[in-house]
């Protein structure tokens, strides 16, 4: 059999891995703080053996996420809250580890626990917040979190926790597979430089123009592929049949 089989077997493979990647961006285009993943792959000449190096492989590299900021959009909700410039918020994952996220679409359970839009809880300066019952919650542009008691006034304001915010190196940080950004370093500490904007939220950095392109492009290869082994396996069988009448 050809070995250009497997070339063009390696090329479909990570055409078909991008565009899923491609594909789930272009699902979360209305996630509030998504970021989008990149995928890509390279030719990797094939090393070994007799012969000219002529027979490359697509390998694919380590992916990616882009970290760029997304537009924001005003709510007017005293619970949304979006990072102004670089920085995450710090929740806590389904596992129990400290994991960041742009997302601030924020709500309150039943039992007053502070929580993301995906129900994980939000970190404060002590491990997750609970907000008691209050008439009114206002969060500070340092993250702050001020409530004021039922049937108080405006200068009954309490300060009951801080949201933890942290702007870890980009190089120090990766998306997994649960769609949240972890450092390499564990836990990161506060950053008393960030500022949140209240009222406000960030949208998703995907580009749905982009992506749809890519997913059409990629379609476009992969036919090409498959086109090109169908070749490959009736070229094969074409010499078969020629050392056939030769025997």
């Amino acid at each position: 059999m050809d070995r250009a089989l497997y070339i063009s077997m390696t090329g479909a493979k990570h055409n078909m891995l991008e565009q899923a990647a491609r594909s789930h961006n272009l699902a979360n285009v209305s996630t509030v703080g998504f970021k989008a993943d990149l995928a890509n792959a390279m030719s990797q000449p094939v090393y070994g053996g007799d012969g000219h190096k002529s027979r490359v492989y697509a390998v694919a590299q380590t992916p990616g996420v882009n970290l760029s900021h997304g537009p924001m959009m005003q709510t007017g909700r005293e619970l949304d809250v979006a990072l102004d410039g670089d920085g995450w918020i710090a929740v806590q994952s389904a596992n129990g580890d400290e994991a960041y996220t742009r997302g601030g679409n924020l709500s309150i359970d039943t039992v007053g626990m502070l929580r993301n839009e995906r129900g994980l809880p939000v970190m404060g300066n002590a491990g997750p917040i609970a907000i008691p019952e209050a008439e009114k919650i206002e969060i500070g542009a340092d993250g702050t979190i001020s409530v004021r008691a039922i049937a108080q006034g405006p200068e009954t304001l309490v300060v009951v926790d801080r949201i933890k915010l942290v702007n870890p190196e980009r190089a120090d940080v990766e998306k997994r597979q649960d769609g949240l950004i972890y450092s390499k370093n564990g836990i990161e500490p506060v950053d008393a430089d960030i500022r949140v904007r209240t009222g406000f939220l960030e949208s998703s950095n995907v580009n749905a123009v982009s992506e749809l392109t890519s997913i059409i492009s990629l379609a476009r290869q992969f036919e090409t592929q498959i086109k090109m082994m169908q070749t490959i396996s009736e070229n094969a069988e074409s010499s078969a049949r020629i050392l056939q009448v030769q025997v």
